[in-house]
């Protein structure tokens, strides 16, 4: 019979760090591109007019200070915890553009690609967070994967999570008692596919995820518009296997967005 550890040391906290650093990175590369794109022609432009060089010159430092300032306002706002300019939208630019080419500098780098998603994770989380919001109970959907009950239970939780007979044994029971607790929905999902189908069957207003590194990268990107709030996972036995939730972290997260 499969036993979760007695104690499994709680994993240390995703940081927002890696990720702000590396959209300074990016930053600065696309400053150095939109320079190089009006330098190396700028011989040329004179040719055409001799006023072109100055006109495009204006164009690029104007693109140059929307990327910087763009970079600022997230960086602001993930430290403040406040809304302070179009943070749906800046949600949109780092999961759309950001997450893509910070993940190619992370490869350029050798960088761990699950250390970036980490912080991904975490800086999404800070700019949902940020918005405020407060979304009634029957609107949030807690959304688990199915490696988060023993393999080994008889008693299969995927599609009713309530069938659970509470014998404690894995993260299962806490995890009822939050959804009872709050009155929200919860769903147990064994794959990407069918937790898009959850998604648009019950249609909420918000997600709150508890996956890997990569599922969790990847469903904030295809629930875009929709806030998701990420959880990552423990897998002291490996992925997809026998994984392990803090419950209090999933009772943190909806005290933050409950509107009660």
């Amino acid at each position: 019979m499969t036993k979760l550890p007695e104690s499994t040391p709680t994993p240390a906290p995703p940081r927002k760090r890696l990720f702000i650093t590396l959209m300074g990175v990016t930053c600065l590369i696309v400053v150095a591109v939109i320079f190089l794109t009006w330098w190396i022609p700028n011989r040329g432009l004179a040719n055409i007019h001799p006023e072109l060089p100055h006109i495009v010159g204006i164009i690029m430092v104007t693109l140059s200070g929307v990327a910087i300032l763009g970079t600022g306002l997230l960086v602001l706002t993930t430290a403040l915890g406040k809304d302070i300019f179009l943070t749906r939208f800046m949600r949109l630019v780092v999961i759309k553009f950001l997450l893509p080419v910070i993940e190619l500098v992370g490869r350029l780098t050798g960088l761990d690609k699950d250390r970036i998603r980490q912080s991904f994770i975490a800086m999404n989380n800070s700019l949902v967070i940020s918005q405020k919001m407060k979304v009634k109970p029957d609107r949030i959907l807690v959304l688990l994967p199915h490696c988060i009950q023993l393999s080994d239970c008889e008693i299969k939780v995927t599609g009713d999570i309530h069938k659970c007979a509470k014998c404690g044994r894995c993260c299962i029971k806490g995890l009822v008692e939050i959804g009872r607790k709050y009155s929200v929905d919860i769903s147990v999902a064994t794959g990407g596919t069918l937790a898009r189908k959850v998604i648009v069957e019950k249609r909420p207003k918000l997600v709150l995820a508890v996956a890997c590194e990569r599922d969790l990268t990847s469903g904030i990107k295809d629930c875009y518009p929709l806030p998701v709030i990420g959880i990552l996972n423990d897998r002291p036995f490996g992925p997809c296997f026998n994984t392990i939730v803090d419950v209090s972290k999933i009772d943190e997260a909806l005290c933050q967005v409950l509107d009660q």
